[in-house]
C-alpha cells in the first residue's frame, strides 16, 4: 500500500463507519450461478478472506462496518454476518437514502464515515462522506472522484488495504502486530 497523504491520514483518523459496495469491492466483481439442492440456480460470490479478519478488527476498536448494495444475494448476508457487519443494505441501486437512513439511525455523521466503492452508483455516497476511497478496479470516474485509490483491487486485499490505512491513523495497528507476536516493518 502507498502511503496515504496527509489529507487521507487527517480524514482516517476521524471514521467510526466503513460502508462500502459489494461487487467490485468485497469482490472480484464476477457473479457465479450454480444450481442449488432443488435444481434452481442460486448466485454466489468470492470474498477474501483478508479482508474478513480485517472487518473484524474494526468492530473490536468500535468502528461499524456496513454494505449498500444495488443487488440483492445471500452470500452478501451470510458474508456480512461473518464479517459482523451492522448495516446490510442490498437492493438499492439509489444509495443515498440509504446513506442517510444509515447516518439518522447511527447517529454517525458524514464527515466520520468513510465509503469504498468501485462504480458510478457510489460515486453520489464518495462525495457525501468524511472518506471516498475508490478500489484499483474501479472505473475511472471513480478514481478521479476519490480521495484515495487502494493499489489492490476489489476482492483481492482492497478492503484489507483500507482497513490497515484506518487502523493505522488511529494508532490501533502497532497493538494488533503485538497481539499476533508480529514484527512491525
Amino acid at each position: 500500500m502507498d502511503t496515504p497523504n496527509s489529507a487521507v491520514t487527517a480524514a482516517a483518523q476521524r471514521i467510526r463507519l466503513l460502508l462500502m459496495d459489494v461487487d467490485g469491492v468485497l469482490t472480484d466483481g464476477k457473479l457465479y450461478n450454480v444450481p442449488g439442492a432443488n435444481g434452481e440456480m442460486v448466485e454466489t460470490k468470492g470474498f477474501d478472506s483478508q479482508d474478513g479478519i480485517a472487518l473484524q478488527w474494526l468492530n473490536w476498536k468500535g468502528i461499524k462496518t456496513g454494505v449498500i448494495s444495488g443487488r440483492v444475494s445471500a452470500a452478501t448476508e451470510v458474508r456480512a454476518k461473518q464479517c459482523l457487519m451492522s448495516y446490510v443494505y442490498q437492493g438499492h441501486i439509489e444509495k443515498i437514502p440509504i446513506l442517510e437512513d444509515i447516518l439518522s439511525h447511527s447517529g454517525i455523521e458524514a464527515s466520520d464515515v468513510a465509503y469504498i466503492g468501485d462504480d458510478l452508483t457510489d460515486i453520489v455516497v464518495m462525495n457525501r462522506v468524511g472518506l471516498g476511497i475508490a478500489t484499483a478496479n474501479g472505473r475511472e470516474e471513480v478514481k478521479r472522484a476519490a480521495k484515495m485509490v487502494t493499489v489492490s483491487a476489489g476482492g483481492q486485499g482492497a478492503v484489507r488495504e483500507v482497513v490497515e490505512m484506518i487502523l493505522k491513523a488511529q494508532g490501533h495497528w502497532e497493538g494488533l502486530l503485538r497481539k499476533y507476536e508480529a514484527v512491525s516493518a
